[in-house]
């Protein structure tokens, strides 16, 4: 990792200071994508200064901080840009960026101009941000690529008073990777209310909390929803930072034309529960979305194939946005296979999207009609395979009702 600066250029000493480059100098930055991070050692007029460099997202912070033994001062509320630009020069100033990744044999080159109009725009749509005081700000954070991070959530986070996080360790490694520093408080699904006694004590003394979950943006199979609700419920005001999604992500690949989609989360990994939530949902018209674990990814597709039919398409969205990511669209019967030809097919974090039903929903009453008597004198397979043939209806949604009238019945 390497800075060049022309005879013009110097560093602004003092406390979390940015770089500053003369009127007319040009300054070249030069380091290593596959670094996370690099630290320079420069003699500026005498003084030892450390430069903070974030290579991850070339949209680091660079502070100075002559009075601190060389050490680095970064994502302090009174920078507010920590991380959110990689470089603020004067006007007149050209920068260029030059990256070079270990694994390509190319050389890529970002010139930032005083009149590149997405500068301009990033820098007049940072400077205009609301950041109201008293605010309860939940931030959406990458699911696995650092580089997601959008440029107000590094804003937000910079600013704010305090950070609470579904784990605290976690999130503390993710802003020590983007130059922020905030006291940290948690708050998961076993403390939420308690914590969120916490945070309305700092919103009331006009403090502004951002709240972050492991992943993604919280609240979506994810702690967050009570603190939102404690905020609103105390007259406070809270304000989405909106970001990286998985269920979002996963769709937007699925390739499926239909109008709306249901995410139902976690399936249950008790065999019958899980049965009776897929048949609850086979009927729909609308993508189907869930999330599962590694270790019952299996269990879960061979239940969707009995519950939904083997025909229905399926995409197998796994390690969305990380190095391994995979999208793979099958039948639903054919998915078990999938998974078990290669085991690394089976690991990591899952997003299933399936396809809703083709079908129309029978009419309740005349299905109950012809259902109800059959459920009653004959096994449930029985039942619905004479009922499917009477009254034409999809196989999915005559088991459905016949399962649920079967447990009415006891």
């Amino acid at each position: 990792v390497s800075l060049s600066m022309s005879s013009g250029a110097q560093l602004s000493t003092g406390t979390a200071t940015l770089l500053h480059v003369a009127s007319g100098a040009l300054a070249t930055l030069t380091l290593d994508c596959v670094t996370v991070s690099g630290r320079i050692a420069a003699d500026v007029a005498g003084a030892a200064t450390v430069v903070a460099l974030d290579a991850t997202t070339l949209t680091s912070y660079i502070a100075t901080d002559a009075a601190s033994t060389g050490d680095v001062t970064a994502g302090t509320p009174s920078t507010g840009w920590a991380g959110a630009a990689a470089m603020m020069l004067d006007a007149p100033t050209r920068a260029s960026v030059r990256t070079t990744n270990r694994n390509m044999t190319d050389t890529r080159s970002l010139e930032a101009r005083p009149d590149d109009p997405a500068r301009r725009v990033i820098d007049e749509s940072l400077q205009t941000q609301q950041f109201a005081a008293g605010a309860l700000y939940v931030v959406a954070t990458p699911i696995g690529n650092l580089a997601d991070i959008s440029l107000r959530a590094l804003n937000v986070l910079a600013r704010v008073d305090a950070v609470a996080a579904e784990d605290t360790r976690h999130t503390g490694a993710l802003l020590d990777r983007l130059g922020v520093r905030a006291p940290l408080i948690a708050c998961h699904e076993h403390n939420e209310r308690e914590a969120a006694q916490q945070v309305l004590a700092r919103l009331q003394a006009g403090e502004r909390v951002a709240y972050v979950s492991d992943a993604g943006t919280p609240g979506i199979s994810d702690p967050g929803a009570r603190l939102v609700d404690a905020v609103r419920a105390a007259g406070l005001p809270v304000v989405a930072i909106p970001g990286p999604s998985a269920v979002v992500t996963a769709l937007s690949v699925a390739g499926f034309d239909e109008p709306s989609f249901h995410f139902a989360g976690f399936l249950s990994p008790k065999t019958q529960a899980r049965a009776e939530a897929i048949a609850a949902l086979a009927t729909l018209p609308a993508s189907l979305v869930f999330y599962e674990a590694p270790h019952r990814i299996l269990d879960a597709v061979r239940a969707l194939a009995a519950g939904l039919g083997d025909e229905r398409r399926l995409v197998i969205a796994r390690e969305l946005t990380k190095l391994h990511e995979q999208v793979h669209a099958c039948a639903l019967g054919e998915a078990a296979a999938w998974l078990e030809a290669d085991a690394n097919r089976q690991r990591g974090e899952f997003v299933l999207v399936v396809q809703g039903c083709a079908h129309a929903a029978p009419d309740g009453a005349e299905l109950d009609r012809v259902l109800t008597p059959l459920v009653r004198e004959l096994p449930l397979k029985q039942a619905v395979a004479l009922a499917v043939e009477i009254s034409g209806a999809a196989r999915n949604a005559v088991y459905a009702r016949a399962l649920a009238l079967k447990n009415l019945d006891g």
